[in-house]
C-alpha cells in the first residue's frame, strides 16, 4: 500500500510540475499578444505608463481611428484577395506537380523546386519589379498573387510530395482497373485521401501570404495595399501612434489566430502524417 501511495504521490508531483512548466511556456509565448491586445485599448499615455499595464480605463478610439480614418476594411479585402488567389493558384499548380514528382521520381524537377524554396525571396524583388513594370502590372492583384506564389508554390509541392509518396500504389491500380484515367484517379481518389495534407499546405500558404510584407512593399500601391503595409500609416518621423498601431496589429493577427485555432487538428495531423510518410 505504501509503495502504491508513493507512486501516486510521485505521479501527482510530476503532473503539477509539468502543468507549471506548461503554463510558463504558454505565458511566455502569449505575452506579446496579450500586451498588444491590452495596448490596443489604451491611450498613448497609458501605454507609456508602467503602472497602468493591467489596470486602466479602456478606450475604443484606436479601433475607430483604424477603421474610420485609414480605410482598414479596404486593406483587409486586398490581403484576403491576394492570400486566397496565391493559395488557390499554388494548389492548382502544386498538387499535380507534387504527384508527378512523387510517382515518377522526377528528382531533377524536385531539385529545382527545392532550390527555388531555399533562395531568399528578397533575391527576386528587383527582377519581379522590372518584369511587372514592363508589363504594366505594378499595383495590381496579379503581380502580388504571382509574387506570393513564388514561396507558396514550392512549399505546397514539398509538403505534398511526402503525402503522395506514402500512398500505396494498389489504390491507383484499382482505380485504373475500374476504368478511370490517370487524371480521374488523381482527382477522385488521390486528392480526397490526401485531405489533411492539402488542408495543411493551403492553410500555411494562406498565412504566409496574409503576413507577407516584403513583396507588397515593392509591388503594391494605393489600390492594392495590404495589411502589413497599411501599418506604416501609424508611423511617422516625429512619433508612433502606438494605440492605433496595436489595434491594426490585432486586426492582422486575429484572422490568422482564428484559422489556426479552428484548423489546428488538421494542421497537426497533416504535418505529422507528412513527416511519417516522408
Amino acid at each position: 500500500m505504501s509503495a502504491t501511495k508513493s507512486m501516486k504521490k510521485e505521479r501527482r508531483v510530476k503532473e503539477i510540475v509539468l502543468g507549471i512548466l506548461t503554463f510558463i511556456v504558454i505565458l511566455s509565448f502569449s505575452f506579446p499578444f496579450i500586451w498588444m491586445l491590452l495596448a490596443s485599448f489604451k491611450t498613448q499615455a497609458q501605454i507609456m505608463s508602467t503602472s497602468q499595464f493591467f489596470f486602466f480605463t479602456p478606450t475604443g478610439k484606436n479601433y475607430s481611428k483604424v477603421f474610420g480614418e485609414y480605410q482598414f476594411l479596404k486593406f483587409i479585402w486586398n490581403s484576403f484577395i491576394v492570400a486566397v488567389g496565391s493559395t488557390v493558384g499554388s494548389l492548382i499548380l502544386g498538387l499535380p506537380a507534387a504527384y508527378a514528382i512523387a510517382r515518377y521520381r522526377l528528382q531533377g524537377l524536385g531539385l529545382i523546386i527545392l532550390v527555388a524554396r531555399i533562395i531568399p525571396g528578397i533575391t527576386f524583388l528587383i527582377p519581379w519589379f522590372i518584369i511587372f513594370s514592363g508589363l504594366g502590372l505594378v499595383d495590381t492583384y496579379t503581380a502580388l498573387i504571382l509574387s506570393h506564389m513564388l514561396v507558396g508554390l514550392p512549399f505546397i509541392i514539398w509538403v505534398m510530395i511526402s503525402f503522395f509518396e506514402g500512398l500505396p500504389h494498389e489504390i491507383e491500380e484499382a482505380g485504373l482497373i475500374d476504368g478511370c484515367t490517370r487524371n480521374q484517379v488523381f482527382r477522385r481518389i488521390i486528392l480526397p485521401i490526401s485531405g489533411p495534407g492539402v488542408i495543411t499546405s493551403s492553410l500555411l500558404s494562406f498565412i504566409f501570404s496574409w503576413n507577407n510584407f516584403m513583396f507588397s512593399i515593392i509591388l503594391a500601391g494605393d489600390k492594392t495595399k495590404t495589411l502589413p503595409i497599411a501599418v506604416f500609416n501609424f508611423m511617422s518621423y516625429s512619433e508612433i501612434n502606438w494605440g492605433a498601431l496595436m489595434a491594426a496589429a490585432c486586426m492582422i493577427t486575429l484572422p490568422v489566430l482564428i484559422i489556426a485555432l479552428l484548423a489546428q487538428r488538421y494542421i497537426v495531423s497533416g504535418l505529422a502524417a507528412g513527416a511519417v510518410k516522408g
